[in-house]
């Protein structure tokens, strides 16, 4: 390097270290025993990891807490119940953190890459970073038609009813501790992503989103894996979106 390259580079401030033990993962869990010892492996070290085990059958919460995480049990079925039950675990807390990052518990995420959410919130100032599958890479075969779709058309009506832009409902996301307990979180179940991400452009909380890598999840998905499953959910995102543009807000909370 020469002198003025160098000069130049000392010019430049090194980035603020990230502080992941500000950090609390939140990982929803149904019947993953295969692979929610290859998520907590990955996963870089923060400060907490909650596995909400959604009643499982097989060996999975056991592994998890051999891993170090620290599993709640929330039996009813549904991917927003058992978001919910981490987050009642987090709001026991006399601490809470910072931060908190949903991801999934099939490996379909890489969760090696949390820094690439929390680093737009802790350097960059944003409130909420959703996770875009579509914008990162995305392993063939990894997100189904019905799944593309589905996202697809959400996002268009994200933009056509609240002017916000997005182009997934990823459920790799980030957002602080403090503008999730005022989105006042209700959908127990297939809403539960649009709900958030519905709520935070009504806040008009500070949002973006970040490339992820996707692969095909260990196992079959609960959700796009079957057509009742891709049916059920299509119909209760639809649903959510028009509840939340066209009903009183009385009706809903």
């Amino acid at each position: 390097m020469n002198s003025t390259a160098q000069n130049h580079a000392q010019d430049i401030p090194p980035e603020d270290p990230l502080d992941l033990q500000q950090v609390a993962v939140v990982i929803p869990m149904l019947n993953e025993e295969d692979s929610i010892g290859l998520v907590l492996d990955h996963l870089p070290g923060v400060g907490r990891v909650v596995v909400s085990d959604n009643g499982s059958t097989d060996e999975g919460p056991r592994i998890a807490s051999e891993k170090g995480a620290v599993v709640v049990h929330q039996p009813e079925r549904g991917y927003g119940a058992a978001c919910l039950k981490g987050m009642e675990f987090l709001a026991g807390l006399e601490n809470p953190p910072e931060i908190v990052v949903f991801l999934d518990g099939d490996f379909s995420d890489h969760p090696e890459e949390i820094d690439l959410l929390v680093s737009r919130i802790q350097r960059d100032g944003y409130e909420f970073v959703v996770g875009s599958r579509t914008l990162g890479q995305r392993e063939k075969g990894a997100m189904l038609f019905q799944a593309i779709f589905g996202n697809r058309l959400a996002c268009f009506l994200m933009w056509l009813f609240w002017g916000v832009r997005h182009t997934d409902l990823g459920p790799f996301r980030a957002i602080r501790y403090k503008s999730l307990t005022e989105l006042q979180m209700t959908d127990r179940n297939f809403g539960w992503t649009i709900e958030m991400q519905i709520k935070a452009a009504e806040r008009k909380l500070r949002t973006t989103e970040v490339p992820v890598s996707y692969r095909c999840r260990i196992g079959t998905s609960k959700i796009s894996g079957t057509i009742l499953g891709s049916i059920r959910a299509g119909y209760k995102i639809l649903y959510t979106i028009f509840r939340y543009r066209f009903l009183p807000r009385s009706n809903y909370g």
